[in-house]
């Protein structure tokens, strides 16, 4: 059964059969083989009018409802049912994790529907052998635009052809900074008449009608709000000072007040280093995703993340990297991770450090929840007043906080939905701050480079120096680890344990209620106490 099946479960149109589609039938045996047993919401609303009607579809539809499969079966059908020779479809995306991940949909989806041949640009391919590829002229091609541009301006590849746009998450390809790579593009392909064009988002804006005007004649609009229907995410922030945001991360995770998986986004990759090299001296063990890591060690990454290898991971959201970072020139320029990667069965997003925008703020939080399960966001906003109090903890962005904070409880306000504060009662974690800050001192930036460097050492050997070998033997890149230990300069065992004594008198007796200890500040009037039951704390009882 494909990955993406349970991610789409929950939209689907009981009322529909595939069948009733009008699709090869070859197609058809394929999308059995899936697993598929009925079409999703927005595979039925947009299928009918590609097919039939052949109109362009511009598609609104929330992460996990089944978009990659609306879009990619059309192409599939198009491409088996007319005799065309060439570059028939061009599927565009923001990130090469995403390529990847549509890609691998579509070798599932071509393997028993027919001969097709598909170019997944995001490769790493030589130029050798990317021109003998494009001179076999793939029916469908894979890329993200700047990355088609690139090759188009190096090779001789016709794209008259091509019959078929497709641009995979509008609204992050704009925002990636993709538009001018799209208008250079035109040139390549053929007029606007001859082609069909699917602009698929998970939302729908003005900036989209530019698009829309240059490639679109007759467009089918279809909305389906699930994104901002997520019931069961429950939103909190909490105001902290910049070194407690670490000492409440030891406290969260080292006693399981979170169960499940959980991310926790950073702003830039010094940063993840810092709070994974905190965390493991606590025995926290966590893994880290940035743009900084070669392509395939990121894809192996989300893929052990997806398959419960690891719970915890940092993630890096470049997309608001600090201005002053030496390392943002060294990035890959098309990672993108608060968007576009498919993170699956995730309880809890963090914000570490807060998003620069509401915007990204709702690419972060769209990580959780998802497919009608429940999920939890928790943001620490640092108050203008205490911003700049430790240099060591400090980062430029916190200056934004107030602000930004504003604006997400603002803007979620008026989607119906609300962000409540949270209040960690800090005397009950105060046990634990003498522990936080001889971990916090030991994590140099002299540690925090060497462990960039001995982090990068290790991938680069097994990404590309052992890629062969572990094509050939798969089950040895299991033993790839990750979140392995990257230690900073000073090793404290005893660290990992957590004495009975720092822990709050309810969890003294039963060290198995550990993972429900209540760090939260009880607002419960007297006249109330005892009366009724008190709503559930996602931090004392989360459940996925």
């Amino acid at each position: 059964m494909s990955n993406l099946t349970a991610a789409s479960s929950t939209y689907l149109d009981e009322d529909t059969t595939w069948d009733s589609l009008n699709l090869d039938p070859r197609l058809i045996q394929a999308i059995d083989k899936l697993g598929f047993e009925n079409p999703t919401l927005i595979q039925s609303s947009s299928i009918p009018l590609a097919i039939d009607e052949k109109r362009d579809i511009i598609a609104q539809a929330s992460t996990g409802s089944g978009k990659t499969a609306a879009y990619c079966i059309p192409i599939v059908n198009k491409i088996l049912t007319e005799s065309n020779n060439g570059i028939q479809s061009i599927i565009l995306v923001p990130t090469k994790e995403l390529s990847n991940q549509v890609a691998k949909f579509l070798e599932e989806l071509i393997s028993s529907a027919g001969k097709i041949k598909l170019l997944n640009l995001s490769t790493n391919y030589s130029e050798t052998v990317l021109n003998s590829l494009l001179l076999n002229k793939p029916e469908i091609i894979i890329s993200t635009p700047s990355k088609l541009v690139q090759v188009l301006e190096k090779t001789e590849t016709d794209l008259s052809t091509v019959s078929n746009l497709t641009i995979d998450e509008v609204d992050l390809v704009l925002s990636f900074g993709y538009l001018d790579d799209l208008k250079t593009l035109e040139s390549y392909l053929p007029i606007k008449k001859n082609l069909q064009t699917f602009l698929m988002s998970a939302t729908i804006n003005e900036e989209i009608n530019d698009l829309k005007s240059r490639y679109c004649t007759k467009p089918a609009i279809i909305k389906l709000n699930e994104e901002n229907n997520q019931n069961n995410l429950v939103q909190f922030y909490a105001k902290t000072t910049e070194f407690d945001k670490f000492l409440l991360a030891y406290v969260i995770f080292k006693l399981n007040l979170i169960k499940g998986k959980s991310i926790i986004f950073v702003n830039n990759i010094d940063r993840g280093y810092r709070l994974k090299l905190f965390l493991e001296q606590f025995g926290i063990r966590c893994c880290i995703l940035n743009s900084e890591l070669p392509i395939n060690s990121r894809l192996h990454i989300v893929e052990e993340f997806n398959k419960n290898v690891y719970n915890l991971l940092i993630a890096t959201d470049e997309s608001v990297e600090d201005e002053n970072s030496k390392s943002s020139k060294k990035s890959d320029k098309e990672y993108g991770v608060s968007r576009g990667v498919d993170f699956r069965n995730v309880a809890c997003v963090l914000n570490f450090d807060l998003p620069t925008s509401s915007k990204v703020y709702i690419h972060r939080v769209g990580r959780t929840a998802r497919a009608g399960k429940s999920g939890m966001a928790l943001s620490f906003m640092i108050p203008e007043n205490e911003v700049g109090k430790l240099k060591t903890a400090s980062l430029s962005t916190a200056k934004k906080d107030e602000k930004v904070l504003s604006k997400i409880v603002k803007q979620q306000s008026k989607n119906g939905f609300e962000i409540k504060p949270y209040q960690f009662d800090m005397k009950q974690v105060e046990g634990f701050r003498y522990r936080a800050d001889d971990a916090f001192r030991a994590v140099t930036q002299t540690a925090i480079r060497e462990a960039r460097v001995k982090e990068l050492k290790n991938e680069l050997i097994n990404s590309d120096k052992l890629k062969r070998f572990f094509q050939e033997n798969p089950k040895d890149l299991a033993s790839l680890r990750h979140d392995k230990e990257l230690h900073p300069s000073r090793v404290q065992s005893h660290m990992k344990r957590v004495p009975q004594y720092l822990l709050p008198e309810s969890a003294r007796q039963d060290v198995k209620n550990i993972g429900f200890v209540p760090f939260h500040k009880n607002k419960i009037s007297k006249k109330r106490k005892g009366k009724g039951k008190k709503k559930n704390d996602p931090l004392k009882s989360f459940k996925r």
